[in-house]
């Protein structure tokens, strides 16, 4: 099989009509780019999607009320109703699993009236009273001072944490921001911190996310009447627990508190991010599938070609092939050397391609590094060495593939009726 002499005739064979065989072995070298290239894209979607979950704790639900639709205990349907602090331990201490379960209260917000005044210059910002596990399950990093901490819950101080969109909107350039007070609906807060959030969750505008406040939850509580009433949750389950699996235990305690009926659906509204994550990789796998099935059925065009070469390749040799056996040739040295083209046309064709997506390849991924963006949904598009060991062995099962029938037929020739054909 590695005799000198079999490679020189294997060499000799294919280079005796180039134009031909190379036509031949464009086929697989284009079916091979493909592939890898679709690989590729469908990575760097799936990457640039994830980027914008990156930091999101996705095993993470939100919570908030809705009107009850169905009456109960005497209490009629259509009823308002809301979260109680009391509500946050209740669930803590029913549902086993949890890793953060985060009250939130919320007022103004984009499109709203100016609620922060700062001087002269006033805007509508998102305000959110949290307390300090918040910054664990969104992403956030802060870029100067510090984030909450349970000293400010505990002594409900008056401090806030604001967005670099707020900054550049009341601050000027080159004006000091941490010590300096804003007020929100007419209550003075202290800037102790900034911030600038990655990503966006995959659903979210990013130049609002940077335009939000963040202030003790119990300070927001105090200074704007909110007493005990939460206006919503963010939830987060321990690793190895669903949060899906647990959101059913954790409705089930806020409706038997709240006295909503059981079967009652719309009464809690609900996001569960892990299902929507879920729901990604899905989508993922799905392209992923789609992706091998277009660069395999364009492979096997390739395929096609070079067995049809193949087999005017053997029709041409006739001669020579009644010669070798006439010379005591084996049914299988006959075969062997039949498969072996085959194999080596389609493995140097497709190496071909594969180098020529990994320079493709290289060439997006140097653009997109030369400008970069948080917003491109796109990213680092690439194939793992996984994925080149599936194309080796698609190229090594393709080149048997288009070599089998041509090298059945040559076997099936009789020295004599070889020797005697013009």
């Amino acid at each position: 099989m590695f005799s000198r002499d079999k490679w020189n005739e294997i060499l000799e064979s294919l280079t005796s009509n180039w134009f031909r065989t190379i036509l031949t072995a464009f086929g697989v070298l284009w079916g091979i780019f493909i592939l890898v290239i679709l690989l590729a894209a469908g990575n760097g979607l799936e990457n640039g999607v994830k980027k914008g979950f990156s930091g999101y704790a996705t095993n993470s639900m939100f919570m908030w009320t809705q009107t009850a639709s169905k009456p109960y205990k005497g209490l009629p349907k259509g009823r308002w109703y809301n979260f109680k602090t009391g509500d946050v331990q209740a669930i803590k201490d029913n549902v086993p699993g949890l890793k953060y379960v985060s009250p939130r209260n919320q007022l103004g917000g984009f499109g709203g009236s100016n609620n922060v005044v700062r001087g002269l210059k006033t805007g509508a910002f998102n305000v959110y009273g949290d307390y300090p596990e918040i910054i664990s399950q969104q992403p956030m990093d802060i870029t100067s001072g510090r984030f909450l901490n349970y000293n400010d819950i505990n002594e409900k101080r008056k401090v806030a944490i604001i967005g670099e969109g707020v900054k550049s909107t009341m601050y000027d350039y080159d004006e000091e921001v941490l010590g300096s007070y804003i007020k929100i609906n007419g209550v003075n807060f202290q800037v102790i911190g900034t911030y600038k959030k990655k990503g966006g969750g995959g659903n979210r505008n990013p130049e609002e996310d940077q335009k939000e406040i963040y202030v003790p939850f119990t300070s927001f509580s105090q200074a704007f009447n909110m007493g005990d009433i939460v206006g919503w949750m963010a939830i987060t389950a321990n690793d190895g627990n669903s949060i899906t699996v647990l959101k059913h235990d954790i409705i089930e305690v806020v409706k038997e508190r709240h006295s909503i009926h059981p079967e009652d659906d719309r009464a809690v509204g609900n996001f569960d991010l892990y299902e929507e994550f879920k729901k990604i990789n899905g989508l993922f796998t799905i392209l992923n599938i789609v992706a091998y099935v277009v660069g395999v059925l364009i492979l096997v065009s390739g395929i096609i070609g070079i067995s049809n070469i193949m087999l005017i390749v053997v029709k041409e040799r006739t001669k020579e092939i009644g010669v070798r056996r006439a010379l005591g040739a084996t049914p299988w040295s006959i075969r062997g050397q039949i498969l072996l083209e085959s194999i080596f046309l389609t493995i140097i064709s497709g190496m071909t391609g594969i180098i020529l997506a990994t320079g493709v390849l290289w060439l997006v991924n140097y653009l997109l590094s030369q400008n970069p963006s948080d917003d491109m949904m796109f990213a680092n598009p690439s194939v793992d060495i996984g994925t080149i060991a599936v194309a080796l062995f698609i190229l090594i099962f393709s080149g048997l593939l288009a070599g089998f029938i041509p090298a059945q037929n040559a076997i099936k020739i009789k020295p004599v009726d070889a020797l005697r054909t013009e």
